[in-house]
């Protein structure tokens, strides 16, 4: 559904999942109908997520929709900015290098690790006593 006007991506982290959509505008950005300052209140989410833009000169350049769910809002910020990354690499194949240089096309796997039986959480154990 990719169009010369309208550029759409996926992106994911931990267990967040974005959908991203660019359109030629100036600079918005909206996550979850609501303005990214709304959404996200602290500056270095809404930094996080400006990333690939301010990488690539592009902040003034595309209106950004994004649809976003799962997770925490660190997750969500980690999501939309691999989303807006790989947004931008259909918009121009050119910036592959630059990004994947700053690590923003890599889909960080880290996630949260299970908790095992027998242990109180993932890695702790009780206490254990001699007597």
């Amino acid at each position: 559904m990719e169009t010369p006007d309208r550029f759409s991506a996926t992106g994911k982290r931990k267990t967040s999942v974005a959908r991203v959509s660019m359109t030629p505008g100036t600079g918005e950005i909206t996550v979850n109908k609501r303005k990214i300052d709304d959404y996200f209140g602290r500056g270095v989410l809404r930094m996080v997520i400006r990333q690939p833009l301010d990488l690539t000169g592009n902040q003034t350049s595309f209106n950004i929709r994004v649809n976003v769910h799962g997770g925490g809002l660190s997750g969500q910020a980690g999501a939309i900015r691999h989303g807006i990354s790989r947004a931008l690499l259909s918009v121009k194949p050119e910036y592959r290098a630059t990004l994947k240089k700053s690590g923003f096309l890599t889909r960080d796997s880290r996630t949260v690790e299970r908790k095992k039986y027998g242990r109180p959480k993932a890695r702790k154990s009780f206490q254990w006593t001699k007597r």
